[in-house]
């Protein structure tokens, strides 16, 4: 299995195939820029598919199907879902990136928050390390 790091610099990929690439999407699943589209070209995201595990990636919707920027409370009830689903998937490793700070527009302030309880399989974005609960505990 592939070495973890709690974080990764922005903008990279992870090497080897244990890793499922955690993105931002839309609810029609429309893989088009972005973290999203390296998604669909390199860890095979379904087109139509916006919420949920999708081939080797979980995609977090930050849009609605007709591309508008979601309410952070509604993306935050995505987040809680996939901390879930990668709670109850230890074995796998989850290449977080910075899902709703790119192209739906929030700052990192505003989404890494909802993601500072994320498990120890979880890698996320080096930005986030000032957000990350389980870091500040050890």
């Amino acid at each position: 299995m592939t070495a973890l790091t709690r974080y990764h610099p922005n903008g990279g990929t992870p090497d080897g195939p244990d890793w499922i690439w955690v993105f931002g999407s839309n609810l029609a699943g429309r893989h088009g820029a972005g973290a999203a589209l390296v998604a669909k070209v390199r860890f095979g995201a379904a087109a139509g598919q916006g919420v949920g595990i999708t081939g080797r990636s979980y995609a977090v919707p930050t849009k609605d199907r007709n591309l508008a920027v979601l309410p952070m409370q509604v993306i935050a009830r995505h987040v809680v879902q996939f901390l879930d689903h990668a709670g109850a998937q230890p074995e796998k490793l989850f290449y977080i990136t910075r899902v709703g700070c790119g192209l739906a527009g929030y700052r990192d302030s505003q989404i890494a928050p909802m993601f500072a309880l994320a498990p120890a399989n979880c890698s996320m974005p080096a930005q986030w390390t000032p957000y990350d609960r389980l870091a500040k505990s050890t």
